[in-house]
């Protein structure tokens, strides 16, 4: 049913929690399992009045993304199971963060797209926007979404 199952991952208990599940969708049917960070460009402070060096901030996200990605493909390292890892980023500073997931999902080509949901609910939802509910609404593959345990949902 799914041979390439692909899981975002954003270094939260959340995404941790939903590559879990993905790792054990993939051993269980022999997928191959792609893991994928997107580093977001369009949260950097623009303007040489802030006297920030931009590109040493790049760098250093590119390098804790590069950790993500290694502490995940350690967690789930097994023989039984083809991992691979990508680094990606937005393709522009405007481009949402869902939009390069689901667009990296249809160009792996994925059967199935993983992702793991915070939990967030009303204001704190209408803030921080909410990066799973956009990947669903733009995926052309079939979506997981895998609540946070003990999170908010589970709240009565």
């Amino acid at each position: 049913m799914y041979s390439r199952i692909l899981v975002a991952i954003d270094g939260s208990p959340g995404s941790a929690h939903a590559l879990q599940h993905a790792a054990g969708l993939a051993k269980g049917l022999s997928a191959s399992l792609r893991i994928i960070h997107v580093v977001d460009i369009g949260l950097l402070p623009y303007g040489p009045e802030l006297s920030i060096d931009i590109d040493a901030l790049l760098e250093a996200r590119y390098a804790a993304a590069e950790n993500i990605l290694a502490a995940a493909r350690d967690s789930v390292q097994a023989p039984e199971l083809e991992v691979e890892t990508r680094l990606l980023d937005t393709a522009t500073p405007v481009q949402h963060v869902a939009a390069a997931i689901a667009e990296a999902a249809t160009s792996w080509p994925a059967d199935l797209l993983v992702l793991g949901t915070h939990g967030r609910r009303g204001v704190e939802r209408w803030l921080l926007g909410s990066v799973a509910e956009g990947v669903a609404r733009r995926s052309t593959v079939p979506v997981l979404l895998v609540p946070v345990s003990g999170g908010p949902a589970e709240s009565p």
